[in-house]
């Protein structure tokens, strides 16, 4: 067909279409017909490799319906193959809250860890060792989460992971991805089903993507894949070879079968491709066996792949192992062994961290490591580089590490580049030992290595500005106070113009550089009186925080964000977190105190050969420290918190006793409005108490029983003590439930508790 030929067909159509209202069912009926054959052919094309019309019949039928619904845009459904290109721009991506959250995988990287993995199953789930446990096992392709949510069939949104929690919107972009159905092709399909999968680029389409002049050079397919998605324009998406790959669910209204391999099969039947490679094992032998094969087909499948991840396939199953607060109980991802190439180590610099901590980085010749181009590497700490590791045992056939060596570099799981090896016979002659500097190169301060720390740390504390900077990223990060528009890269802008030292500083940006200022924030390079009105703005929202996020921007040594949680559900207030740190500081300088002599104990014994007395060196220290009943207490309640071990509850006695981080601190929370945390649950029976679990549980294990408390809005603390409300006791209890009885605390037994716990 001619263009001309073309042109009079569509226009025939269109006038035919709007000649007369009566002839509207017709048009309509057309319409239905070629979206049919357009899906139809879609799906044949990308989910079943056969092809049943030409692509000059599939282009022909695409114009004659884009013809069609540009004459009768009311006609038009949501599902149309033509609205997969030139959708109109969002603008900017809206925040999409995931009903369920996106959640990442544990890493497994060799075969113990997989046997590990295997075995945690059957402890949580008091298997029997003959029991089988099936396990899927599928490549894990290396691109962008993506979720897709549907309704009665039809695509609603689309949404990346973002931070788990909350991801961003990408409909229109997803609509213009061929491999995406708009409407589900399966019969009996439940009324709303979350698909999840990952968007990525092939090795093919990713070089030429590369070769073109589509304006960038891309690092790596997955790069080329998540920027491609996340074009603010959807015909640039539609310009871009992406492919999306199912393998998960989030909300359904209905099961999409018992077991993994079946809801991945009905997935297929819906429409989605599903990746050939998936296979059901019945054994850990098989699980390597299958990680094996895949990993041998690594290069020929034309896409990237950074391991296999098993799934246990049982659902029940998996609804019973539940989810950790960062990752499921019943999944792992099992790596490749790290990609490794020959450089030479060209220099070796040191930076310091926001714990002070000095990490030696590998100034690398720049060389290509797994289609990335590397030119630094880890060097972890001084003992690595003296072929060591930091409880003295050689490594590397003792071999030093030193400026000029030819170096073998490998990417821990496919990401962190690190050095593995040294080749003697190419290294220089004259190359000396690297000496590990003393002082800290950002500030000169002293650089200290206590006594069972691996690493050496600056002791110029705020006083550093490596530290300071990096305290002041960590503090804006997504997982602390995630202010919008302020980044780390404005960040380190701000802290080296000197607008910002401290947290404390950031609310302060609008006092000081702000409207009616002789220096203002909109005349800086890059912003306008309405960009900085949005982070003004930004930054305002954000004097409401919740104390665990306030807690885990603090970048207290130690402190995560599942700790952080679990101190702010425990003290609830941050007034009462204060004062009860204020409280514990001696209890917790004579338990360092104690941990020094313990090591020093160690130690001495390493020399004479003798029998160490670590317990007896610790009593004796605790026994002579004049602790106040008040510290006392307030120690053992803090380290009675799930989570909260000696080394943590010490990290933050220092850091609240320090004086100029104390003086920060106290600056930070005068300009906030500290929220306290919610409830998980508020109609349980537990909701807001404090649990705990003592002896042996015959109809759950312990971390079953743990996990499902905390899931009822309880807290589950370690040790039995005047908080505690309720006490879960089952053959063989002894000391807690003594405890339990003098201080009239209320005990139970597993029956009661399987009586509440299933309400």
């Amino acid at each position: 067909m001619t263009p001309e030929d073309r042109d009079q067909n569509e226009g025939d159509l269109a006038a035919e279409a709007g000649a007369e209202p009566g002839e509207r069912n017709a048009v309509a009926t057309e319409m239905a017909a070629l979206r049919d054959v357009l899906l139809k052919a879609d799906r044949a094309y990308h989910a079943e490799d056969a092809p049943f019309i030409s692509d000059a019949e599939y282009d022909a039928k695409k114009r004659q319906l884009a013809a069609l619904e540009r004459q009768f845009p009311e006609l038009a459904s949501p599902d149309s193959p033509v609205s997969r290109i030139g959708a109109a721009p969002d603008g900017r991506f809206a925040k999409v809250p995931h009903r369920l959250p996106m959640l990442s995988l544990e890493n497994g990287f060799d075969e113990e860890d997989i046997r590990a993995f295997v075995q945690r199953i059957r402890s949580f789930l008091s298997l029997p060792a003959h029991a089988p446990v099936e396990m899927t096992a599928e490549p894990k392709i290396d691109g962008l989460s993506l979720s897709l949510r549907y309704e009665n069939g039809l695509l609603v949104h689309a949404a990346t992971r973002g931070n788990g929690a909350v991801g961003e919107n990408v409909t229109a972009n997803a609509r213009t991805i061929a491999d995406i159905p708009q409407r589900l092709a399966s019969p009996d399909i439940p009324e709303i089903v979350e698909i999840r999968g990952e968007c990525y680029m092939s090795h093919d389409d990713f070089e030429a993507l590369n070769a073109s002049d589509a304006g960038r050079s891309f690092a790596n397919p997955r790069n080329a894949a998540a920027g491609s998605l996340r074009q603010l324009d959807p015909n640039v998406t539609a310009a871009r070879p992406l492919r999306f790959f199912a393998y998960a669910w989030g909300e359904l209204s209905g099961p999409l079968g018992l077991t993994q391999m079946q809801a991945v099969a009905r997935m297929s039947e819906m429409g989605f491709r599903t990746n050939p490679h998936m296979r059901l094992c019945h054994s850990v032998a098989e699980m390597i066996e299958v990680w094996t094969g895949i990993e041998q087909m690594r290069a020929t499948l034309g896409y990237d792949i950074d391991g296999v991840v098993y799934k246990v396939n049982d659902l029940a199953y998996q609804a019973r192992l539940g989810l950790r607060s960062t990752t499921p109980r019943w999944a792992i991802a099992h790596k490749f062994p790290a990609e490794r190439a020959w450089t030479r180590l060209e220099g070796i610099d040191i930076q310091v961290g926001r714990t002070g901590a000095l990490s030696p980085v590998a100034r690398l010749h720049p060389l290509t490591v797994g289609g990335v181009v590397v030119s630094n590497a880890t060097l972890h700490n001084e003992d690595y580089i003296a072929g060591r590791s930091a409880d003295g045992r050689t490594i590397r056939d003792g071999k030093d590490i030193r400026i000029g060596d030819w170096v073998e570099v490998y990417r821990a799981g496919d990401v962190i580049p690190k050095v593995a090896d040294i080749d003697l016979a190419k290294r220089p002659p004259g190359a000396e030992r690297y000496e590990f500097p003393e002082t800290c190169p950002e500030c000169g301060s002293p650089a200290i290595r206590e006594e069972g720390d691996s690493v050496r740390r600056c002791t110029g504390g705020l006083i550093c500005p490596a530290q300071a900077v990096e305290k002041l990223k960590h503090f804006v990060s997504r997982a602390a106070f995630d202010i919008e528009g302020l980044g780390a890269k404005l960040v380190e802008e701000l802290f080296r113009d000197g607008w910002i030292a401290e947290p404390a500083d950031i609310f302060l940006l609008r006092d000081r550089y702000g409207p009616g200022q002789l220096t203002q924030l909109k005349n800086r390079e890059g912003w306008g009186e309405k960009s900085a009105a949005s982070l003004f703005r930004a930054i305002e929202e954000k004097r409401h925080i919740s104390l665990a996020r306030l807690l885990f921007a603090l970048g207290i040594r130690h402190l995560g964000e599942v700790a952080a949680s679990d101190l702010a559900r425990h003290y609830r207030d941050w007034d009462a977190l204060a004062q009860a740190v204020d409280r514990l500081t001696p209890a917790a300088e004579a338990h360092r105190a104690a941990e020094t002599a313990a090591e020093a104990e160690r130690a001495a014994a390493a020399r004479t050969g003798r029998r160490a007395r670590v317990a007896e060196a610790r009593s004796a220290v605790l026994a002579e420290s004049a602790i106040s009943i008040s510290a006392r207490s307030a120690w053992a309640d803090l380290i009675a918190v799930n989570g909260i071990g000696p080394v943590l509850a010490m990290s933050i006695a220092e850091a609240f006793s320090n004086e100029r981080e104390r003086a920060a601190i106290d600056r930070l929370v005068s300009h906030l409005d500290i929220q306290p945390p919610e409830a998980v649950s508020s109609e349980s029976a537990v909701s807001g108490l404090t649990l705990v679990f003592t002896g042996k549980l015959e109809k759950m294990t312990r971390d079953e029983a743990k996990a499902r408390a905390e899931a009822l809005g309880a807290h589950v603390a370690g040790s039995v003590s005047a908080k505690t409300d309720l006490l879960i006791a089952g053959p063989g209890a002894g000391s807690k439930a003594k405890k339990a009885a003098e201080l009239g605390i209320r005990v139970i037994d597993e029956d009661e508790w399987l009586a509440i716990a299933q309400r």
